[in-house]
């Protein structure tokens, strides 16, 4: 996500952009992007430098969700880095006259699931379950006690399930097994799942720059059009040239069998339902996703199978 935003935002006139990454090389950002690096992100992470001018901060980078986490303390490293580190970087903008600091943090924070006709909100109570999801809500209470004591705006959004060109994880998995064909018992899951293409965050971040509404406000953030499971395999299915086919399996024969094989995390990822609203969105700060779920389904899938021919 770090990369195409700062190609959206260094395409803004007259706009100044420092990337700040862990060492040299690794992105490849437009000419007039400035690279600053600055190691790893933690609690000691020297920011004087890049921070010398800037009058927002996007922070994007954290500790992500590792599915099986094999450290011994894992909340203690979450925290290292997404509380601490981001408490550092922030304490650091403030000094450094920064007006606002927007922190890219995760509908985990939320939780892991609402009722099939349910949806998160911007004011529900908290309730992060995992490390990861604990360490970014920490941060986000660290952020808005500073905003209390300073000058710098703080402006807070969850994102859903990002999907996009370069995809990875879950739903790059699902797009290769839609590819190759395989017959997926998938064709009759009536759930509904938030999801945010990757050009409509983009977009929503864009806004939060400098539209004085965003100012100390919590949001969440997706495409605005939720999708059963079976209806994103079949948005995948569109704009594949061949794919196999969807076989109606009740989802309780699915679930049942979950049980039976111990798979009840993974099952809830495929067949629970995630739903947020984004009416604040539109209310407060006039957005709504500029993009189509079908045209950023396609956008994905024509990435992945460019990528794929290589």
């Amino acid at each position: 996500m770090g990369s195409e935003l700062v190609k959206s935002i260094a395409g803004i006139p007259a706009t100044r952009v420092i990337a700040a990454t862990r060492c040299a090389g690794q992105h490849h950002f437009p000419d007039d992007v400035t690279q600053a690096c600055v190691g790893e992100l933690g609690p000691d992470t020297a920011w004087h430098a890049p921070l010398q001018g800037v009058h927002t901060l996007i922070h994007t980078a954290a500790r992500v969700h590792v599915m099986h986490d094999t450290a011994a303390d894992p909340l203690a490293l979450f925290r290292e880095v997404n509380t601490a580190g981001t408490l550092n970087l922030a304490r650091q903008a403030a000094q450094a006259g920064v007006r606002r600091f927007i922190f890219i943090s995760s509908i985990k924070v939320n939780g892991e699931s609402t009722g099939r006709d349910e949806a998160f909100r911007p004011d529900d109570p908290a309730h992060p379950s995992d490390p990861y999801a604990i360490s970014k809500h920490e941060a986000e209470l660290a952020l808005l006690a500073l905003a209390g004591t300073c000058a710098m705006e703080v402006v807070i959004i969850r994102p859903v399930l990002v999907y996009g060109p370069g995809v990875k994880a879950n739903f790059l998995q699902l797009m290769r097994l839609v590819r190759q064909g395989i017959p997926l018992p998938l064709g009759a899951i009536d759930n509904a799942r938030s999801l945010v293409s990757l050009d409509n965050l983009v977009d929503f971040i864009r806004v939060c720059i400098d539209h004085p509404g965003a100012a100390n406000q919590i949001f969440l953030v997706s495409d605005g059009h939720d999708l059963s499971t079976t209806g994103l395999i079949r948005g995948l299915k569109a704009h594949m040239p061949s794919s196999g086919w969807l076989i109606p399996v009740p989802q309780r024969v699915i679930e049942f069998g979950a049980r039976l094989l111990g798979r009840n995390a993974a099952a809830q990822r495929v067949l629970g339902s995630l739903r947020v609203d984004i009416s604040k969105n539109r209310d407060l700060l006039h957005w709504a996703p500029p993009v189509s779920v079908d045209e950023g389904l396609r956008k994905t899938v024509d990435h992945f199978l460019a990528s794929d021919q290589k």
